[in-house]
């Protein structure tokens, strides 16, 4: 978008985040217009002569945007030691921040169940994203989970509950993540030093059946 000679950019976020909080136009525009601001100093007649907006709408709008906590004013002083207004948009960036973390791990935790699937077989219904989900969250880390699915995979006990006892088996030894199992398994065979071999017969160990 640009006013005069001057473009402004909107982020997608920034423009989603802002738009939730039922504002004006001429407050969307205010909220833009700093957005784009290094100094972020307030000045109306600056601002009301970028936006082609007059100043009583300017001040309109940015007061409605401080009511709603979008924008504080702070007094600071400028490089002369005259005090000057400066604009902070703190709460707002903390939002776009947190959707755009989120959204981070929503798409991880999505490549998770992707991957879990694949190995899996078949698609999982809402119970069975429930139970994984409780797994993560409360106890064990997504490559635990991956590595119990793949060691019941090579047992041919395809179940969730399976599964969730070579987890809790796991848990029980003190193993933390899959270097701990292999390590383990390790020290049991002292006589192979191929690292390939633990790799490929760690997850056909039967745990469940150790003495």
């Amino acid at each position: 978008m640009s006013k005069g000679n001057k473009k402004y950019i909107i982020e997608s976020l920034f423009l989603k985040e802002s738009l939730k909080h039922n504002i004006s136009l001429n407050e969307f525009l205010v909220l833009m217009y700093f957005d784009n601001e290094e100094e972020m100093i307030f000045d109306v007649k600056k601002v009301s002569k970028a936006l082609f907006l007059s100043e009583k709408d300017v001040l309109s709008a940015f007061g409605s945007l401080l009511d709603k906590k979008l924008i504080n004013l702070n007094s600071a002083k400028n490089e002369t030691g005259q005090l000057i207004d400066k604009v902070s948009m703190e709460s707002l960036y903390d939002d776009i921040n947190n959707i755009s973390k989120n959204n981070v791990k929503e798409s991880k935790k999505q490549d998770f169940f992707t991957k879990f699937q694949e190995i899996y077989g078949h698609s999982l219904s809402g119970m069975d994203y429930e139970l994984i989900n409780a797994w993560i969250e409360h106890e064990f880390s997504e490559e635990m989970v991956l590595g119990a699915l793949e060691e019941a995979k090579y047992n041919g006990v395809m179940t969730l509950r399976y599964i969730e006892r070579i987890l809790y088996e796991w848990q029980k030894k003190g193993f933390k993540n899959m270097q701990d199992v292999m390590n383990n398994l390790k020290k049991k065979d002292s006589s192979s030093n191929d690292d390939k071999l633990y790799e490929a017969n760690v997850l056909e160990y039967n745990w469940l059946d150790e003495e």
